[in-house]
């Protein structure tokens, strides 16, 4: 039996085993309430913790309460109402005690508010989501490890020690330290047993300094350590590199005019989850962040999400420039590579055939997962109606429709939902 002993510091007042028991005993309403924070929160704070009621129903404890009928004996202090004898009525209902429910007095009880950190806010925002199909294909440059058996060592941790291996060794050790003593006593005990033949008794000078030595030598021999620290031998573990998951995640945002502000607030909103996910969940992913209107330019994160820049609406210039950058600088032999892209789906009408083909032919066979989310469509136009036609031939492409802030973190964990293994 193992026992495990938490000794992380904790705020006064708190105790953080009690705090990891209360998060996973109350997850499915503490997730449920996180997922409705994210759609109230503005963007600036949509990554603060967050503080969390959960009514008073679902935290009671259960207890054990006398049952209604049954005979009881008490001893209670005198008073001057009771004697000897007298049978007091049993209260009514189950015995229980009256609850601290609200009722038509007024009374009742406040709901359990619990405040989240940010990490723990995060960690069930993102619970069970993950990129889809990721691959673990890249060992150069890598900082994943594993611990592999690496022999014996003579230093080491107590857990590691090799109790048979040390028993060994000690074993060895003093068959080897007291062989010279041992043989030494064998060819005393033969002299002393040539002079008993020779007439010499147990008295005679020579017989006794022998039998001396003897002792002398078996005294060294019991001296030697049933186990040394040099006999210790520990378990051996060397770190060896594993195959890394290298990720990159194009992030394009239609910037048009006829995204207004309402459309690309909702936008931000999903790039803004999406950019948190990678960041909290993988620290080898890299993002490429390309706004378009009639062009497209790959840009840093403060312009993709704050420039003001617009214009008209040309789909394929930002499929275009994804292409191209997959092509220079993100080998598919060597990186995981993801798309998410938002939009109104205005485009004009003889380029959404050239973004079905250019998805389809070119980017989809390289990529492990592009992500389509429509924001608020008037009505679905033709890019919706050609991006149907990919979805339906390519199961690493899927498609969403966001209406309502509400729909923002739903359509999120609908995309990255954790796929069965």
């Amino acid at each position: 039996m193992s026992h495990f002993i938490d000794r992380r510091k904790s705020a006064k007042g708190k105790s953080a085993v009690n705090r990891q028991r209360f998060l996973k005993r109350y997850k499915s309403q503490l997730k449920r309430a996180v997922g409705e924070a994210v759609s109230r929160r503005s963007i600036t704070d949509i990554d603060n913790g967050e503080k969390v009621s959960i009514p008073s129903r679902d935290v009671s404890e259960p207890v054990f309460q006398h049952g209604s009928g049954g005979v009881r004996e008490g001893v209670f202090p005198g008073n001057r109402e009771f004697v000897q004898g007298d049978q007091l009525e049993r209260p009514q209902g189950n015995g229980g005690g009256s609850g601290s429910s609200a009722g038509d007095s007024g009374e009742g009880e406040d709901d359990f508010v619990f405040e989240l950190t940010r990490d723990e806010y995060l960690d069930l925002l993102f619970d069970d989501l993950e990129l889809p199909n990721l691959v673990r294909n890249q060992l150069k440059g890598a900082t994943e490890f594993k611990n592999v058996r690496a022999g014996y060592a003579t230093a080491g941790a107590p857990s590691n020690i090799d109790v048979v291996r040390s028993l060994r060794g000690a074993i060895a050790r003093r068959v080897a330290l007291g062989a010279p003593h041992r043989g030494r006593i064998r060819e005393l005990e033969e002299r002393v047993e040539a002079l008993l033949r020779d007439g010499l008794g147990e008295q005679s000078p020579e017989v006794r300094e022998c039998r001396d030595e003897i002792r002398r030598l078996r005294a060294r021999i019991n001296t030697l350590p049933f186990i040394d620290d040099f006999d210790l031998r520990y378990r051996a573990f060397t770190r060896q590199p594993e195959p890394t998951s290298k990720a990159v995640m194009f992030c394009i945002m239609d910037v048009s005019g006829s995204m207004d502000e309402s459309r690309k607030s909702l936008a931000k909103r999903f790039f803004l989850l999406l950019h948190l996910f990678l960041q909290r969940s993988y620290d080898q992913t890299e993002v490429v962040f390309i706004r378009h209107h009639t062009t497209a330019a790959e840009v840093d994160e403060e312009d993709f999400f704050y420039a003001r820049e617009t214009g008209g609406t040309v789909v394929s210039s930002a499929l275009h420039l994804a292409d191209g950058i997959i092509r220079d600088r993100y080998s598919s032999g060597e990186w995981n590579v993801y798309a998410a892209q938002a939009s109104d789906g205005d485009n004009w009408e003889s380029d959404s055939p050239v973004c079905r083909e250019l998805l389809k032919r070119k980017l989809l066979p390289f990529m492990r997962y592009f992500a389509y989310v429509e924001i608020r469509p008037i009505r679905h136009q033709t890019l919706w109606h050609a991006y149907e036609q990919v979805a339906a031939g390519m199961p690493n492409f899927a498609m969403q429709q966001i209406d309502e802030p509400e729909d923002v973190f739903s359509v999120f964990r609908e995309l990255f939902k954790r796929q069965p293994a």
